[in-house]
């Protein structure tokens, strides 16, 4: 995941405080491994998973954690992570869950859901993601009773350059609309419609009826279920219902970027049975991916998500570049030309904290420090402020800070329209930031190597003041 899960950020503190009064016994015992579970017990229950999952999920540890071998092992709490993980990863869903096709084209997919729920969004993200992923897909929105869910689409699919059917003043039906579409994608060699259904507050006979009709006619491939991830329990309870009326085939889980507990990703599949699919994971058009349960379960116990965060950085970063930027931190050239030119590149990447909430936790680097950097804010203007300032220095100062004296201090704030203690604050921030971006620089070459790096770096110096820059 690209983004940082700020939902499981509760749960995953309980969970490793769990693990780390563990790891503090000198042996592992039937007697603290019981307190362990009912204390994992309790953060799931707190963080709103349902239930029936918590109690599957830790009779589940138990059997496998009170085993023989589990107690006898050198390493026993570290063998509870696993467990625990593993655990996790079956109850989120085990492997990513792909979208099906049809052996003859147009695929049609259905997506339904209450309203507000986030179908239209999710339709137009999803649509985005096939048209990067080798398809050519259609919109169509059959809402014929919200006038303004079906102009929202149609201005999503400009903003993303998105083919959209948009139908004609005598199409007043939902089937009618489909209909065409299906007729416009097969003219146009469209391989993909997306059907956005209409939505209630709560589901209701007509509702149902309407979206069984469309499945008759139709013969969708999948029916995906949009349920928001901030309603909790009630966003299983109603992918439930949906799924025992109409037989839904994944669900799509937005807001999860939001300050929630998280209960609703770690009980739904669970619950319905079927896989998750997708997630959302905020506005932006691109904030929306695969969901990978490991990866997810990863993030949750603080093992990070390394290989999402490598999967972004070679989305977005030009490789020669990268490469190039390596060889200069691994030999210390790292100039503050190269500091501005880089956190222009890293500002592609999300927000710090995002990116922090991919690394895992690792010596050195305690966890105060971790968080610190999850939750910095940033602001536009401090970073222009930071490009102001290293274009006001020579070439010779970029080059080599270490002969930037106080009169040259006192003309860079000239020259850039800033203060003296402007120009100390950044290149203070600049020497710190050598550190992270030579720990960063590790992950290009696997989790091994970047431990390895920051195991070197030792405890780093506060990393607050970064965060007031917009990366």
């Amino acid at each position: 995941m690209s983004v940082c899960l700020l939902m499981f950020d509760n749960l995953s503190d309980k969970l490793q405080r769990v693990f780390k009064n563990l790891r503090g016994e000198g042996k592992l015992t039937a007697e603290n491994m019981e307190a362990a579970l009912r204390e994992i017990r309790v953060a799931l229950l707190e963080a709103d998973v349902h239930f029936k999952v918590v109690k599957q999920l830790i009779e589940a540890v138990k059997e496998k954690a009170l085993g023989q071998e589990v107690l006898a092992s050198l390493s026993p709490a570290q063998q509870v992570v696993k467990i625990v993980n593993e655990e996790l990863i079956k109850t989120l869903g085990t492997h990513a869950s792909r979208l099906r096709f049809a052996n003859e084209p147009p695929t049609v997919i259905m997506i339904v859901g209450l309203q507000g729920s986030g179908k239209t969004t999710s339709s137009a993200k999803l649509a985005r993601w096939l048209s990067k992923n080798q398809h050519a897909p259609l919109l169509v929105s059959v809402d014929v009773y919200r006038p303004a869910a079906r102009d929202q689409l149609a201005v999503l699919a400009k903003q993303l350059a998105l083919p959209i059917y948009t139908g004609t003043a005598e199409e007043t039906k939902p089937l009618e609309l489909a209909k065409s579409a299906r007729r416009e994608a097969v003219q146009t060699g469209r391989d993909v419609i997306l059907i956005d259904t209409a939505g209630r507050l709560h589901i209701d006979d007509a509702l149902m009826a309407e979206l069984a009709e469309l499945k008759e006619t139709f013969q969708p491939t999948e029916i995906l279920f949009v349920a928001d991830a901030m309603t909790g329990q009630d966003a299983v309870k109603s992918a439930e219902q949906f799924h025992k009326q109409l037989g839904i085939t994944g669900i799509i889980l937005t807001k999860m970027d939001g300050d929630a507990r998280g209960g609703a990703a770690l009980s739904i599949r669970s619950i319905t049975g079927q896989p998750l699919k997708y997630i959302g994971l905020g506005e932006k058009p691109d904030a929306f991916e695969l969901f990978h349960p490991d990866r997810v379960a990863n993030r949750i116990l603080g093992m990070g998500d390394v290989l999402s965060l490598i999967e972004k950085v070679e989305e977005t970063i030009d490789k020669k570049q990268a490469e190039e930027m390596q060889r200069k931190l691994i030999d210390n050239e790292f100039t503050l030309t190269d500091f501005r030119n880089q956190l222009k590149q890293i500002r592609k990447l999300g927000p710090i904290g995002d990116l922090m909430g991919m690394m895992p936790s690792l010596p050195g680097m305690g966890g105060g420090m971790m968080k610190e950097l999850k939750n910095a804010k940033v602001d536009e203007k401090e970073l222009n402020r930071v490009v102001a300032i290293i274009d006001s220095m020579t070439p010779k100062e970029r080059e080599n800070h270490m002969i930037i004296n106080g009169s040259r201090r006192r003309r860079i704030a000239k020259g850039s329209g800033t203060s003296v203690e402007d120009v100390n604050n950044l290149l203070k921030q600049y020497t710190q930031a050598r550190k992270m971006m030579k720990a960063f620089s590790g992950t290009l070459s696997g989790q091994g190597f970047l431990g390895k790096k920051l195991s070197k770096l030792g405890k780093l110096p506060s990393l607050g003041d970064l965060g007031n820059f917009k990366f």
